[in-house]
């Protein structure tokens, strides 16, 4: 009998180790750091041809940013997370996690990332992913988000940073290539966005959060969809114009903006939640898929 209570109870302790690993984890939003680091590492590619240890290098030193960011933002945003259907079982709002610990957390893993991409890759690179962490906290998640309806359009400069961090990690340096690849991340955060806030408008009004959507309704957002996606698909084109990539990539941006055009125009007509979920699952597809025609161009015309 006795064997068995203590067995129970380290199947308890090992449950709650468990699910506290899973908290901490949870509090760098992953599925998030996903895609910011695929830009990372399709850049590196494409800029040239990294060992395997400078791209895991590059990469733990990215998502130690991205993640400690993300565990600011739980931090920062934990009295509106409360409130929000989709977030109110996050560990912070839960009470799981301190609101000090979260804090604590993600001022380390930043302090982590700068440490480690300066001292294993290059200072130049620890630098961009110190300022993509300053911006995603102090600019978007701490002044804009609560105070503007274009939050995501400035503040998504701070997730366009990973190409950044690649490029220098390779190259040392930043030329107008890198320059283009930011660009691109940058226009493709509104429409990406924006599909999503669509979703989430009513729970994003219910707590004083100034998305699109809640400030200038649904029919201006679905036009700035179309009118961002329009811009994202002309300035994807540019690089090619301009001899950075060549057939391969023209292609695969001519094939994959047309797509995003045409669901966010069809959006804008059909104006119901479908299209908007389509378009922004479709949006997460582009910007992989984009970034993956660039290194099989990069490589096979390169």
């Amino acid at each position: 009998m006795e064997a068995s209570r203590a067995t129970t109870a380290e199947a308890l302790a090992l449950g709650g180790v468990r699910r506290v690993l899973a908290d901490y984890v949870t509090l760098t939003k992953p599925r998030v750091q996903l895609l910011l680091l695929l830009t990372t590492v399709t850049t590196m590619y494409v800029a040239g041809d990294p060992s395997m240890s400078l791209v895991a290098l590059t990469v733990l030193g990215g998502s130690l940013s991205a993640g400690g960011a993300a565990a600011v933002n739980h931090y920062w945003d934990r009295d509106i997370d409360a409130q929000m259907r989709r977030t109110a079982t996050r560990p912070v709002p839960s009470g799981r996690v301190s609101p000090r610990a979260a804090l604590v957390y993600g001022l380390v893993l930043g302090a982590l990332s700068f440490v480690v991409l300066a001292t294993t890759v290059n200072l130049l690179s620890a630098f961009l992913a110190l300022a993509g962490f300053l911006g995603y906290v102090f600019v978007y998640t701490i002044w804009l988000k609560r105070t503007t309806p274009q939050n995501i359009v400035i503040g998504g400069a701070a997730g366009a940073v990973p190409p950044l961090v690649g490029w220098a990690a390779v190259t040392g340096g930043l030329d107008p290539a890198a320059l283009y690849l930011f660009a691109i991340v940058f226009y493709w955060t509104p429409p990406h966005f924006w599909a999503l806030s669509l979703l989430m408008k009513d729970e994003y009004a219910r707590v004083g959060v100034p998305m699109m959507p809640v400030v200038h309704g649904e029919v201006e957002t679905r036009r700035q969809i179309v009118l961002y996606t329009t811009l994202l698909v002309v300035l994807t084109l540019l690089p090619v114009a301009f001899g950075f990539f060549g057939a391969i990539y023209a292609a695969g941006a001519a094939l994959l903006g047309g797509a995003f055009l045409h669901l966010s125009i069809r959006l804008q007509r059909r104006a119901d939640r479908r299209s908007a979920l389509r378009t922004y699952l479709f949006s997460l597809a582009y910007l992989a898929l984009l970034f993956g025609a660039m290194v099989v161009d990069a490589r096979v015309l390169g």
